[in-house]
Order: C-alpha cells, then structure tokens, then sequence
C-alpha cells in the first residue's frame, strides 16, 4: 500500500487527547498502525511467521495440558487481533479453522479482513471492546490472543468475558505479553539505542547515508508517546495466572520466552526505526533473523533454569469450566 492509502499520523493534540481518554487512544494509535503495522513488526504470512506462530501457541497451550483435547481448534476467535497475525498464522498452520476477529479499532479489522482475503479464505470481523464482547455465550471452541491484553484496561474482566464466550471445556490461549522485568530492560535498551544511533548517523560523514529525515524521528517519537499512553500493563506470570483463576479459568497455565533473543532483539529493532530505510538491505535482515532464531533456541535451553519473571515475554492459558452434575 502506498503512502497516500495510509493513516495520517497522530498529532501532538491527538497525543494530549488520548492522555485522557484510554479507549480513544487505543484506537486512534491502532487506527494509525494498521496499514503500516506488520511491516513495523516484520509480520507475514508464510513459513517463518507460521512457524513463529504455531510454535508459540502450542507452548502456552502445552503448558497445561487437557487429555482428551484434539486439534485443530474449529470456531476461533482472535481478540485485539490487530492485522491478523495470530489467527490468520495458525490458520495456515492447520491449528484452527473457522476464524473470527474482533478489535476496538476499525482500522485493524479492515487490515485483517484483507489479509486473509489475500490469503485466499474470508473470516468474519467485528469492531469490539474486550471487556464487552458482541458474542453470544458458549460460542467458540477457542479464543486466542496476541500481544493484547496488556492494552486492556481491566483485564480479569475482559478474560471473564472470554470465559463467557467460550463453550463449556473451551480453551484461551493468549501470548506474547510482557512481563514487568523484560518490559523494564527491553525498554532501556531501546531507550539508549534509539539515543546513540540518532546521534551518530548525525555525524557529517555518516548522515549522507545512515541518517533518517528529522520529520520521520519526530513521527516516531509521537509513535513512541502514544504507544506509551496505550500500554497498560505489565505481567508477572504468576500473577497473570492469578487473575486466570479469579476470572473462573479452570487447568491454568503459563509459559514464557524470549531473554537473551529479547537483549539482542529489541536493540535491533531499535536500530531499524532510528536509520534510514535505504542504509539496510538484505544482508542485513538475514542477520537480524538468525542472531533472533539463534537465540530463541539458547533461550528454550535456559527456560528450565532460570525463572519465568526474567523472560521478556509470557503466555496464559486456560478453560471454561464444565457444568457441574447435579
């Protein structure tokens, strides 16, 4: 898409604005995102995102296992499913079938509405605030998430309302959430990333070539501070699972990832955004994926040693009760 088919960006009274109305910044930032979003997260749809996808959904689902339970999953729904990652991802990796995806932005739905048009099959999509979700109770099979929950004002309802939503034995899986430890690292790294590289490229015999336009750094930093205004939260997994529970989640579980791929990753990213485009090439992107990948595996080898709380990110699983017999 190019530039004139996309969402201006948000102003600094947009900004102001949002400070004081969270649902209003919700979907103003989203709204904004959705047509550049998934070249921003270098999301796709084929073999290395699916791959991503279905190997981190069935690490949150693993996480407590349901003997009986079979895949793949049939009705579907993607909460807060932005452009479709998730869903549209373990579509193609024969984890689920028949998709739904609801967003408080209009914007997003849109996005994943044609992503999956591109993609050959067409889901169904709805405008819809999480704590208060259009469906009717015991509708799916599954509810999944991505990355969502931390923009959810209340959370413990909005996972009341999955629950309600899900038939009796129906099953959640939501990942991608940051703790509050690797939020508070992955946000200094690139803080001071983002603060070295936008100097140097400054630097008169680099700017030529590394240096991006003051008008794109501003863009980002208004990015960078209505992002923060959506963030809500942050997750300490035993936490997380806490509120599961109170929520009326029953076989509770939680898996984490990403620690030494998150020291490595978000620095990189970083870096990406601060320079400008035509500096990188494909060289670069191939190293960027294997030093992640790499890592990831070291990562998977340190998960039986060192705490959950230290992972940058975390999954929550869980399912709706059965009525009991009388």
């Amino acid at each position: 898409m190019d530039d004139s088919q996309a969402a201006p960006a948000a102003s600094a009274q947009d900004v102001e604005r949002a400070w004081e109305d969270n649902k209003l910044a919700q979907v103003l930032y989203h709204d904004w995102e959705a047509q550049t979003y998934d070249e921003k997260w270098s999301i796709s749809f084929d073999d290395r995102c699916t791959s991503i996808v279905r190997d981190r959904f069935l690490r949150v689902l693993e996480s407590s296992p349901v003997p009986g339970e079979s895949l793949p999953f049939g009705r579907v729904l993607e909460l807060g499913a932005g452009t479709g990652f998730f869903s549209l991802n373990l579509k193609l990796a024969g984890l689920v079938e028949d998709v739904h995806v609801s967003d408080l932005s209009p914007g997003m739905v849109e996005a994943a509405r044609t992503n999956a048009e591109r993609l050959g099959f067409t889901i169904e999509g709805q405008v819809a605030d999480a704590e208060a979700l259009p469906y009717e109770d015991d509708s799916f099979d599954l509810v999944v998430g991505h990355a969502v929950i931390h923009h959810i004002p209340d959370v413990e309802a909005a996972l009341r309302e999955v629950l309600r939503v899900l038939r009796p034995g129906g099953r959640f899986v939501i990942a991608g959430e940051p703790t509050t430890i690797g939020h508070w690292y992955a946000r200094h790294l690139g803080r001071l990333t983002w603060e070295v590289a936008t100097r140097v490229t400054r630097l008169p015999f680099l700017a030529k070539k590394w240096a991006r336009e003051q008008a794109e750094l501003d863009e980002s930093s208004r990015a960078a501070a209505l992002e923060a205004v959506v963030d809500l939260h942050t997750f300490d997994p035993a936490e997380l699972a806490a509120t599961a529970r109170r929520a009326g989640a029953q076989r509770v579980g939680t898996a984490t990832e990403e620690l030494l791929s998150a020291f490595a990753g978000w620095p990189i990213r970083t870096f990406e955004y601060a320079v400008a485009d035509s500096a990188l090439g494909f060289t670069w992107a191939r190293f960027a994926y294997r030093t992640w990948t790499t890592l990831m595996r070291a990562d998977a080898a340190l998960d039986a040693v060192v705490p959950q709380k230290f992972f940058y990110n975390v999954g929550v699983t869980g399912v709706k009760p059965r009525p009991t017999p009388h």
